[in-house]
């Protein structure tokens, strides 16, 4: 799948799009991603801000898709863990910047080269239009290199 044909059948997707969660830019080699949460009338909260949720749900699938993506087809990448620090009340649009370095990539790949599992934290900030960070949010993804791919039998 193209990273654009992803973006925009995520942008359509009910959960973000009746959430305000817009996905902005997906880079073409899958290193980037942004996405943001617009403030709607029927996405605040009692006192008129963003829903913690929804802040949460703007980062939830993005390391997973992006590192799966990058490692190609002979890894299983999975969400293990996440844990979000609201840091001030978010309003307006807010944002988040993923990416993802050669670096990381060739660290998941030495980790998991003899065929065990890799946990690996990723952290981002959401920030505001002015740069502030609303909350920090970190994802914890459980990569391994399938079976076939070190030439070992499939598992059962």
């Amino acid at each position: 799948m193209k990273p654009s044909t992803l973006r925009h059948g995520l942008n359509l997707w009910p959960p973000f799009l009746f959430t305000g969660i817009h996905v902005a830019a997906i880079a073409p080699d899958w290193r980037h991603a942004r996405v943001e949460l617009r403030m709607r009338p029927w996405n605040r909260n009692y006192v008129g801000t963003h829903f913690g949720g929804s802040l949460f749900a703007m980062t939830d699938p993005f390391w997973m898709l992006l590192v799966m993506h990058c490692l190609g087809r002979d890894y299983f990448v999975w969400d293990k863990a996440g844990e979000i620090e609201f840091v001030k009340p978010g309003r307006g649009t807010v944002s988040a910047d993923f990416r993802i370095d050669a670096a990381t990539l060739d660290q998941l790949r030495l980790a998991t080269a003899g065929g065990a599992k890799h946990l690996h934290w990723f952290e981002l900030d959401v920030v505001d239009a002015d740069g502030e960070v609303v909350a920090r949010v970190r994802k914890q993804l459980y990569v391994r290199l399938k079976p076939a791919a070190r030439g070992a039998p499939a598992e059962a």
